[in-house]
């Protein structure tokens, strides 16, 4: 500033009215660079005397303003600077007078609103080269929050090089960690050297971790130090023993506070790879491998935990040793920590062997039963789930095979060999031993199992009996366990009623038979085929799907058959039009077994695609052509299984090539006269024609050429014939069922509740029981809860632990939940309240709120880090 910009902005101070109850003016020019002290004698102002401070007149000058002359405007001009406010002569006189400042320091600190005191000046002189720029200037105004100690001045110039909005020193370690361990690339930390923060950012890691090297301090090592520091608060010490260099004890608790709050924000992925360079740093799978699990199970800071849990488990697997209650333990712990979703498909499979295993212990008698709807009923009410459990298995497994894990590839083969042998040759073999026992004489004699609902009464069981318009779903191959899983979905996401059935597949249980079965008729027949095989009619009428919708218009004019794939393109108007005026609607989708045309493998995946296009078809039937009651059924199911056929899963057909009439893999038809070895006599649609029907027992293949051995369908299995009803009925608001059953049909979220009864807390670490009130069932949904604690101002002072409620068990012991809590490093008062937080993480709920008091003798406050 220059000297005329000086004299021009004294004369305007000195202009300025007088404050309340002041006879004058009085000013004191500080000017510690000593950058006017040669110009101070061309100053002359228009209504003020000026007087230069030599540092020997001060007295005269006290007694000259305070005493001879109380009338006079003075401008007091100060070159002096003071250690102690004590050893300022005129202090009394400066704090009622009013300051200026002419030096560039004064002019930034006005501009980034900073408080004139010495302790700030002299900050500000340090970081000079760094406020020598506007827009660095700019931020470290958005920063300043009341800033009045060299601590702060030195957090915010290193949170303004950073580039983050606001202070704290977890930020800017996070931030410059964030920015690449090698310190000559890191450009945050090159600023930092550039403007001098360097030195005060290691004093503040120093205090903060306790990483401390000298002059060798290196952000690799500091990471690897405060990683190891954190695991410290959940593992046991000695589980790291040799590693003392990298772990500071007395700063376990910023250490676990710094990584927590990272690990669970939404940009984690940083912290991923410096927590693996760390476990390479210090070679921990080698150390982790020789724990026990139980020793692993509580840290998640480190992501090759996971890899260890899974190839210890994965190895007893593979060695016959598979303990339910210890994977399911394990599962449901790890699920809710940090990097779960990398290795979630792991911990779904292993979930799976167990409730596979579980399966086998409850079933470890065999299958007896001598009775076929006995049989028939066991499998609909409790068998099929095991259908199920493989059926995860697998989309699990495939999509390890996309992802992949290398630590782990290999041993999740050997345990898919153990599932495949669990379900092929126990589930499958002596189910299909029992089954096909069982049911061989009403095969025999009447073509079909007795004392079960048919598939060919199918129109006049359900369609012809609505006293409403009725909507059918059929959907090839959808197999009862998937339907089971449909049913369920539409319980929880709709309301509705829904109720899931079964009935016997008509054989052979593939698509022309069954679709046939399904349409209204009196008779069902076969003609042979110019092209070989046979056509399937109904009441003399063709069945195939182009004349299907004039089979149904022939029992019901008001009727029309569709395609799902043709649909589901059309405009709302354009569908809408195609169901006007119509009492029944066949609508047929086709996506499992379409996808088994393409490979064996797709199947799996193609089932929970199916589910989720016929739950949007559903809500397409309701909202846009108004209907309320819909049935889904399929044609047939089918058999799976992933592993390779062996030679004694398959037989040959052993009859003259001129009685065939069609063969594949799971039956035979032939003229009569026909005698094959090794296969099972079906009576052919009654024994009311020219051919005769065969089947290979339990999953027995026949010999063919050609591909397409693994995914199979029509013969007698159950996983074959016990073809899904869902009856489906949309309730609407006004219906008197809803009214009357509202809360059984309202879907709502399990709650959970605190258990524990004390609400004193007296240690940085403790654990606390919830309670998940209702089991999940079909109006109650899992749901996901946040807990955490806070002060009474809603400032976060814990970790944030996370329960999936998701169970269940009718038994309330089952539905129980542990959670280890650690207060952040904070001074806490035994008068005060503090909250326990539960919050839905959905956020559709109101947090739960349950009040708390801490009462911790020797709790510490945030760090000083510069003192």
């Amino acid at each position: 500033m220059d000297t005329d910009k000086v004299i021009q902005d004294l004369n305007r101070r000195f202009a300025e009215p007088l404050p309340e109850f002041y006879h004058r003016r009085l000013i004191f020019w500080y000017d510690d660079e000593h950058e006017f002290e040669d110009k101070i004698n061309e100053i002359t102002l228009n209504n003020a005397k000026v007087i230069v401070l030599t540092g020997s007149n001060n007295f005269a000058v006290k007694k000259l303003l305070s005493v001879d002359d109380k009338i006079n405007n003075y401008l007091v001009y100060s070159p002096l600077s003071y250690d102690k406010p004590d050893e300022d002569w005129l202090i009394n006189i400066e704090l009622y007078s009013e300051e200026f400042r002419a030096d560039l320091n004064s002019i930034w600190m006005s501009e980034m609103n900073l408080p004139n005191s010495p302790v700030i000046r002299k900050q500000v002189k340090v970081y000079r080269k760094f406020f020598n720029a506007k827009d660095r200037r700019a931020k470290v105004a958005a920063l300043n929050n009341n800033i009045t100690t060299a601590a702060q001045m030195h957090l915010v110039v290193m949170a303004a090089i950073c580039g983050i909005k606001d202070m704290h020193p977890n930020s800017i370690i996070h931030a410059v960690i964030s920015a690449g361990l090698v310190m000559e690339t890191n450009c945050i930390y090159q600023d930092f050297v550039t403007y001098g923060a360097d030195k005060a950012f290691w004093m503040m890691v120093v205090k903060a971790t306790g990483y401390n090297e000298g002059d060798d301090c290196d952000l690799r090592r500091l990471a690897v130090h405060v990683l190891l520091t954190a695991a410290t608060r959940t593992m046991k010490s000695e589980n790291l023993a040799g590693l003392d260099s990298f772990i500071s004890i007395p700063h376990q608790a910023y250490c676990y506070d710094f990584i927590s709050d990272w690990l669970h924000s939404d940009d984690n992925t940083q912290l991923f790879d410096l927590a693996r360079c760390a476990e390479e740093e210090v070679k921990l799978p080698q150390r982790f491998e020789k724990l026990a699990l139980e020793e692993l199970m509580e840290t998640e800071c480190f992501p090759c935990i996971n890899e260890v849990i899974l190839i210890k488990i994965m190895t007893e697997i593979s060695n016959q040793i598979i303990s339910v209650d210890v994977i399911r333990n394990i599962v449901e712990q790890r699920r809710t920590m940090a990097w779960y979703d990398k290795v979630a498909c792991f911990y779904d499979d292993i979930l799976q062997v167990a409730n596979m295993q579980q399966f086998f212990l409850d079933h470890s008698a065999g299958f007896h039963t001598v009775n076929t709807k006995s049989v028939w009923q066991k499998y609909t009410d409790d068998y099929y789930k095991m259908d199920t459990y493989y059926r995860q298995y697998h989309l699990c497994f495939q999509k390890s095979l996309t992802n992949g894990n290398y630590l782990i590839d290999d041993l999740f083969k050997h345990v898919t060999e153990k599932v495949e042998g669990l379900y092929k040759n126990w589930f499958l073999g002596q189910l299909g031993a029992n089954w096909s026992d069982v049911c061989a004489e009403n095969l025999e004699q009447y073509g079909r199992i007795l004392d079960v609902s048919q598939q060919i009464d199918f129109y006049n069981d359900y369609v012809k009996q609505s006293d409403n318009r009725v909507f059918v779903i059929i959907s090839d191959a959808l197999r009862f366990e998937v339907a089971s899983s449909l049913a369920e979905q539409l319980r929880r996401e709709t309301q509705s009623k829904v109720e899931l059935k079964s009935c016997a597949a008509i054989f052979p249980t593939i698509t022309k038979f069954g679709m046939a079965a399904l349409l209204p008729h009196k008779k069902l027949d076969v003609v042979e085929k110019t092209n070989g095989g046979l056509q399937v009619l109904a009441d003399g009428q063709s069945t195939e799907s182009t004349n299907r919708d004039k089979v149904l218009k022939n029992t019901d004019a008001a009727s029309v058959a569709l395609q799902y794939k043709n649909i589901i393109g059309m405009k709302r108007a354009e569908r809408s039009a195609l169901v006007k005026g119509m009492d029944v609607v066949y609508i047929y989708h086709d996506k499992v077994d379409e996808a088994s045309h393409t490979s064996d493998n797709a199947v799996f995946p193609a089932c929970d695609d199916a589910i989720t296009e016929i739950k949007n078809l559903v809500r397409i039937i309701v909202n846009d052509f108004g209907g309320t009651k819909i049935y889904i059924t399929a044609d047939h199911g089918f058999l799976y299984t992933y592993s390779p056929l062996t030679e004694d899963d398959k037989v040959d057909k052993t009859t003259p090539t001129e009685y065939d009439v069609e063969i594949d893999r799971r039956y035979l038809i032939t003229r009569k006269g026909a005698k094959p070895d090794y296969l099972l006599p079906v009576k052919f649609l009654g024994g009311n024609t020219d051919y005769d029907a065969f089947v290979p027992r339990e999953n027995v293949r026949i010999k063919k050429k050609g591909g397409g051995m693994n995914f199979v369908h029509g013969g007698i299995s159950l996983q074959e014939m016990v073809v899904p009803v869902i009856d489906y009925s949309y309730l609407r608001n006004a219906s008197k069922t809803y009214k009357r059953n509202k809360d059984k049909y309202d879907t709502k979220p399990v709650t959970i509740n605190l258990l524990s009864a004390s609400r004193k807390i007296s240690n940085m670490i403790f654990s606390l029981n919830f309670y998940q009130k209702e089991a999940v069932s079909d109006n109650r949904e899992a749901a996901t809860y946040l807990l955490y604690f806070t002060d009474a101002s809603g400032r976060q002072i814990s970790d944030t632990q996370k329960i999936i409620a998701d169970k269940t068990s009718d038994n309330g012991q089952d539905r129980t939940f542990r959670c280890s809590f650690n207060l952040k490093s904070l001074k806490y008062s035994n008068t005060d309240s503090y909250y326990l937080n539960i919050a839905d993480e959905s956020g559709l709920q109101l947090p739960q709120r349950e009040e708390f008091q801490i009462d911790i003798a020797f709790a510490v406050d945030e760090f000083d880090f510069f003192n």
